[in-house]
C-alpha cells in the first residue's frame, strides 16, 4: 500500500537512502533536516506516517512527537534513534509514537515495521464528526452552523454537504466520482463541473486565502483532499 511519509532526519547520507528505499516501495516521500521544520510541515500537512529521529537539531524528536499529538495529529509515528536504553523507547512511546527503531538498522526491518504501521493506519476508520474546527472556522454540521472568526457563515445545503464528507474523509484523496454518488446521489445534470463550482464557493466562504487554500486541496485530474 503506498503512503505519503515525512521523514525527520538530519543525516544526509541516510535521508538520501531512505528516501529511495521507500520511493521504490511507492511510496510519496517528504523530508525535514531539524525538528522546527520537521513539526512545520507534519502540522501544515497531511501524512499517513512521520518518520522521526530523536536526535535532531532545534527540536528533539521526543518534543516534536509530544507536540504532533497534542495538536491532534493521528498520523502513524516511527521513532530513529542510536540510543539503546529502554527509557529512551519509553519516553517515545508514553509520548505518542507508535514503534520504535534503533540505528543501525537493516532495510527489510524497517519497511517491514513501516507496513505494519500502514495497515493499522489503513484500517482505523475517522469517525464522522457532528462538530469540527479548522483554522478560524467552527462547523457545528448537526445545527447547520458556520462561523468563521466568530461571524456566520451562510452555507447552501449542498456546500454544507459537500464539507462535511470531505471532513469525515479528512487526510484521504476524494475523487470526484465519489462526490457525485455520495453528495449528489448522481443527479441529473450534476457534473464534475458542479464539484468543482461548489468547492470554489466553500474556499471563497471558508479559507483565508481561497487562491492558495489550506484546507481544501486539489489533487489535480483525481478530486480533492481535506487537511487539517
Amino acid at each position: 500500500m503506498s503512503a505519503r511519509i515525512l521523514l525527520v532526519e538530519d543525516e544526509p547520507g541516510l535521508v538520501l537512502t531512505l528516501s529511495d528505499l521507500l520511493a521504490d516501495e511507492g511510496h510519496e516521500v517528504e523530508s525535514a533536516t531539524d525538528g522546527v521544520s520537521g513539526l512545520a510541515r507534519a502540522t501544515a500537512e497531511t501524512f499517513d506516517l512521520v518518520i522521526l529521529d530523536v536526535m535532531l537539531p532545534g527540536k528533539n524528536g521526543f518534543e516534536v512527537c509530544r507536540e504532533l499529538r497534542q495538536r491532534g495529529r493521528d498520523c502513524a509515528i516511527l521513532m530513529l534513534t542510536a540510543k539503546t536504553q529502554l527509557t529512551d523507547r519509553v519516553v517515545g512511546l508514553k509520548l505518542g509514537a507508535d514503534d520504535y527503531l534503533t540505528k543501525p538498522f537493516e532495510p527489510p526491518e524497517l519497511l517491514a515495521r513501516i507496513e505494519a504501521l500502514l495497515r493499522r493506519v489503513h484500517r482505523e476508520k475517522l469517525t464522522p464528526v457532528v462538530r469540527f474546527q479548522f483554522g478560524n472556522v467552527e462547523v457545528d454540521f448537526e445545527k447547520g452552523d458556520v462561523r468563521k472568526q466568530g461571524a456566520p457563515v451562510n452555507l447552501a445545503g449542498k456546500e454544507l454537504h459537500l464539507l462535511r464528507y470531505l471532513v469525515d474523509h479528512r487526510g484521504k484523496v476524494v475523487s470526484r466520482e465519489e462526490l457525485l454518488e455520495a453528495v449528489w446521489e448522481y443527479q441529473p445534470g450534476v457534473s464534475s463541473r458542479t464539484i468543482d463550482v461548489h468547492v470554489a464557493w466553500l474556499r471563497q466562504k471558508l479559507e483565508d486565502s481561497p487562491q492558495n487554500p489550506r484546507h481544501i486541496h486539489t489533487v489535480r485530474g483525481v478530486g480533492y483532499r481535506f487537511a487539517v
